[in-house]
């Protein structure tokens, strides 16, 4: 069988071609695939060939949030059937290292993860019109939403990881800095578990309107408004809780000084090295933890998603065609105007 596949070979050089999909072994399912969405790892991949050390060294399938109809049942397959909506987990762990034994799946010193360039050879992603895949990794959304929401439950399983780092949400007083997709949903699953006030920031005014619509309480333009934020400053700062998710050192800046003593920082965002006061952080005894991907919080967002106890629509601004691949590319790197973009399948 042939399937289009979108093949990145390096910076902003992406094709789309054919190659064979072979018929699901024991364990495993055929997807006919149906939304994907371009994250921002995936933009790194094609706007610069790579962020940090992590690099495209060989032609590589991006994409790792994606939902798919189920086409056929390899052997032993059970749970799933044929026509289901599922949203796919990208994360492969290796169930035998230190890390998977002590319950550290998401740490698994041999993750192979759909879609990245970190290791050789790289793992391909999704962004195809037929994936053959562990059916292990395929979770059912049910009949109520649609494609491209259900693609939306690996950045929302991000989220809730970074919420449950965060402990107890209920009455909190919460800042998230940087209001793209993985901000915004951050905004949803913090309103989901209870947080009594969430004030954004970010640059871009189109980005502030879809975090109220996400739940945000109050945003602010740091870029017009600053002032807002550094009300919050008063009395060593007034927020319990920030979620970093912009990875810019204005921003992280911002975290530290309006966060109050002894509150919490969660770092989301990620770039390379950035200047931190160091003396304000341990003036004010803050604890600054990061966080990064997901466990068991992927089959969580499936089922929020599902029944749409968290609304991810009005994230989704751009779709196109897997043969418009280039343009979708192009149209996620605008910030001015695009937050989720996806890619559609079997046109």
């Amino acid at each position: 069988m042939q399937t289009r596949v979108a093949r990145l070979y390096g910076q902003k050089d992406i094709k789309v071609e054919t190659q064979e999909t072979p018929q699901p072994g024991e364990g495993h399912v055929l997807l006919k695939m149906a939304a994907g969405g371009i994250c921002g790892s995936d933009l790194h991949y094609y706007q610069d060939g790579g962020f940090g050390p992590v690099r495209v060294r060989e032609p590589i399938i991006p994409g790792h949030e994606a939902s798919g109809h189920v086409e056929v049942l390899g052997a032993g397959v059970s749970g799933l059937a044929v026509g289901d909506l599922v949203a796919v987990n990208p994360s492969q762990p290796c169930g035998t290292c230190r890390f998977c034994h002590d319950g550290l799946r998401i740490h698994c010193l041999n993750m192979q993860f759909m879609g990245s360039a970190m290791r050789l050879p790289h793992a391909q992603g999704m962004f195809r019109d037929w994936l053959v895949v562990p059916a292990i990794q395929c979770v059912a959304v049910g009949e109520t939403v649609s494609a491209a929401e259900a693609a939306c439950a690996e950045p929302l399983a991000v989220c809730l990881h970074a919420v449950s780092r965060a402990g107890d949400l209920q009455g909190k007083r919460v800042l998230v800095t940087g209001a793209g997709p993985i901000g915004v949903l951050v905004v949803a699953a913090a309103r989901h578990a209870g947080a009594a006030e969430i004030v954004v920031t970010d640059l871009m005014d189109a980005a502030l309107e879809r975090a109220i619509a996400m739940g945000a309480t109050r945003t602010i333009n740091v870029s017009t408004g600053a002032d807002q934020l550094s009300a919050f400053e008063e009395s060593k700062g007034l927020f319990d809780v920030a979620f970093e998710c912009s990875a810019a050192a204005p921003a992280i800046r911002s975290a530290i000084a309006t966060v109050r003593p002894r509150g919490l920082i969660v770092q989301v965002g990620v770039t390379g090295d950035a200047l931190v006061p160091l003396n304000a952080l341990v003036g004010k005894e803050l604890n600054w933890i990061g966080s990064q991907r997901f466990d068991a919080e992927f089959a969580q967002a499936a089922e929020l998603i599902g029944r749409r106890e968290i609304d991810v629509r009005p994230i989704i601004s751009h779709t196109f065609s897997i043969d418009e691949a280039l343009a979708a590319f192009e149209q996620a790197g605008d910030r001015s105007a695009a937050c989720k973009v996806q890619l559609t399948f079997h046109s």
